[in-house]
């Protein structure tokens, strides 16, 4: 049994009074289930004084990037080992907003990822395609791509220990939401490139389906086989839109 993940990707927004708020009502609201974990990954200012708030719940935290490199002249950025001695559990690696704005490479992605594994973090790791590639049929080889340019990195053994996201680019943050069906039919597809190399990892990995999920839409997408929770962008600045999406996860378990 996979189990389900729902988190919550807060991007560049929060303050101190708003986030000790949030995170309370979600603590506070949490369903009480095995199969669910509810994850925070507010940005990096605050996550000690988050990593406060969660301390001894069941919610978990994360940060939404990370260096690749683990010390040194590396001004601006954040190592592994840090996010670990706050107390993060999970980071996001190769979100699609850090492909596109910052020019983060497959292959960039990819040592953000090993580095994340090395230090004892799991990577939640993000693919996707544009409209432009799923309107000309090239989703299937985008997701090849860069999925295949971590597991020659890392080795396919580095996924036991790792998330995956599918996140249709043309779906974040637009209201739009691949369908049920067509969400499953990518998350099909990358648990195939995983099982092509190791059928046991492939079937315990838990792949999250990242792009307008919300409590409306949440159960028809965490009813199909292949996916595991979501990768909650707007929604999760909302105790209560939140907590109706871990309540849809709830219903699954």
């Amino acid at each position: 049994m996979r189990g389900f993940l729902v988190a919550g990707n807060w991007k560049m927004n929060g303050r101190n009074a708003v986030n000790e708020q949030l995170a309370g009502e979600i603590i506070a609201g949490m369903p009480h289930s095995d199969s669910v974990e509810l994850l925070i990954c507010p940005p990096y200012p605050y996550l000690a004084s988050m990593a406060a708030k969660v301390d001894g719940t069941a919610l978990a935290l994360g940060a939404q990037n990370l260096s690749e490199f683990e010390s040194g002249a590396h001004t601006g950025e954040i190592a592994p080992g840090m996010l670990l001695d706050v107390g993060c559990k999970y980071v996001i690696v190769g979100h699609s907003e850090r492909r596109a704005m910052y020019g983060e490479s497959n292959e960039c992605v990819a040592r953000k990822f090993a580095a994340a594994s090395k230090a004892g973090l799991q990577p939640i790791l993000c693919v996707g395609e544009t409209l432009e590639d799923r309107e000309a049929g090239r989703t299937e080889k985008v997701i090849e791509s860069q999925l295949g340019a971590v597991l020659e990195l890392v080795g396919i053994e580095t996924f036991a220990t790792a998330v995956l996201a599918y996140e249709p680019v043309w779906a974040i943050g637009t209201g739009k939401t691949a369908s049920p069906d067509q969400a499953q039919d990518v998350h099909k597809h990358i648990r195939s490139i995983l099982a092509a190399q190791d059928d046991n990892i492939a079937s315990q990995v838990r792949i999250l389906y990242g792009g307008s999920v919300n409590g409306s839409n949440a159960d028809g997408l965490f009813a199909m086989t292949d996916i595991d929770g979501g990768l909650i962008g707007g929604a999760s600045l909302k105790s209560a839109d939140f907590l109706a999406i871990a309540a849809a996860a709830a219903s699954q378990g």
